[in-house]
C-alpha cells in the first residue's frame, strides 16, 4: 500500500533530521543523502512499530555517520591541498533568528574546525550543542556511559573553544560586503580589496588535485587581493555566469561556466566576516565537490 499524505509528510521531515545530522558529521552532500537513505529504509523494512521513530532514526543516522566518517579520516589525511566541506547552496535552515544557531552549526567555518574531533567526540558534541540531546540520550545513541558522554562534549567543546567562528550578525551588512569585495575585485582595485579584508585574513581553496587553485593556503590581505583581482581578470575573459548565493548560511557566490559541453558549476566561494571585515574567503573548486550543484 501506497504511504499516506501525512505519512509521506513524516517521513520527508526525518530524511531532512537524518541528512541534517550526516551532512554536519561528514561535510558530505552525497554521504549524508546515503546515511538518510539507508535509514530510512531501515526504518520502513522494521517489523511492528516504533514507539519513537525521531530517535529510532537520530540513533540509526549517527551510528552510520560514525562508521563513515571512521573510514573517511583516512582519505582526508591524504587529500590534495586544503579540504573543505560541500557546499549547500541557499537557506539550509530557513526562518528567523531562532535558527540562528542551527545555521550557524552548518557554516564552513565550524565544519573544518571539527575535523579537529575524533568520530565519537564529534557525535556527542553535534547531539547536545546543536540538537539538545540529554546526555542518557547520546550516551544510548553512541553505546557509551553518561558520564563518558559527557566527557567526549567536555573534550569537544575545550578542542573548538579557541577556533570556534564568530560571526557579524547583521546578514545585510555582511551581504553588502561581500558584493563591494567582488566588484573591487572586477574592477582590480587593490586598495579597495585589502580595505575589506582583515590583515591576518586567510584564503582557502579546495580543488582535490582536479582543479586550478592554489595548493596552500594564501595568508594575508595584500596577498588575497592580488589573487582575486587575477582570478577575476581571468574569468571574464571567459563566458562565465556569477551570482550571489548563500553557502552554508554564509553570504557567497557561485560560478558557472562551460566545461566540454556542458554547462557546469565550477567554483562556489563564501566569506565569513568578523569586525566588519572579511577574516576567511573559501572557495570550492573540486568537481567532485560541486556535482550535486
Amino acid at each position: 500500500m501506497a504511504p499516506s499524505t501525512t505519512e509521506t509528510r513524516e517521513l520527508e521531515a526525518l530524511r531532512r533530521h537524518c541528512f541534517g545530522i550526516a551532512y554536519r558529521m561528514l561535510g558530505s552532500v552525497s554521504e549524508a543523502e546515503d546515511v538518510a537513505q539507508e535509514t530510512l529504509l531501515r526504518l520502513t523494512r522494521q517489523n511492528g512499530s516504533i514507539d519513537e521513530p525521531a530517535a529510532w532514526t537520530t540513533t540509526v543516522a549517527t551510528r552510520l555517520s560514525i562508521n563513515v566518517l571512521t573510514s573517511a579520516r583516512a582519505r582526508r589525511e591524504s587529500y590534495v591541498g586544503p579540504w573543505l566541506p560541500e557546499p549547500l547552496l541557499g537557506d539550509p535552515v530557513p526562518g528567523p533568528h531562532a535558527q540562528a544557531e542551527l545555521a550557524d552549526s552548518l557554516s564552513l567555518a565550524l565544519l573544518v574546525l571539527m575535523e579537529r574531533l575524533t568520530p565519537v567526540e564529534r557525535a556527542a558534541y553535534l547531539l547536545r550543542e546543536v540538537f539538545a540531546y540529554a546526555y542518557a540520550d547520546i550516551a544510548a545513541i553512541i553505546e557509551r556511559t553518561e558520564a563518558n558522554a559527557r566527557q567526549l562534549v567536555t573534550r569537544a567543546r575545550k578542542h573548538l573553544e579557541a577556533g570556534r567562528p564568530r560571526f557579524d550578525p547583521d546578514e545585510a551588512e555582511r551581504d553588502a560586503l561581500l558584493e563591494r569585495f567582488l566588484a573591487a575585485a572586477e574592477e582590480g582595485d587593490l586598495e579597495a580589496l585589502e580595505e575589506l579584508l582583515a590583515k591576518d585574513a586567510v584564503l582557502y581553496a579546495d580543488h582535490g588535485g582536479k582543479a586550478m587553485a592554489p595548493e596552500e593556503p594564501i595568508l594575508g590581505a595584500a596577498l588575497i587581493a592580488r589573487f582575486m583581482a587575477t582570478v577575476a581578470g581571468l574569468a571574464r575573459s571567459g563566458d562565465m555566469e556569477t551570482r550571489l548565493v548563500r553557502v552554508n548560511g554564509q553570504p557567497g557566490r557561485v560560478v558557472r561556466g562551460p566545461e566540454g559541453a556542458e554547462i557546469r558549476v565550477l567554483s562556489v566561494l563564501t566569506v565569513d566576516v568578523v569586525d566588519g571585515r572579511i577574516q576567511t574567503v573559501r572557495v570550492v573548486r573540486n568537481p567532485d565537490k560541486l556535482a550535486h550543484l
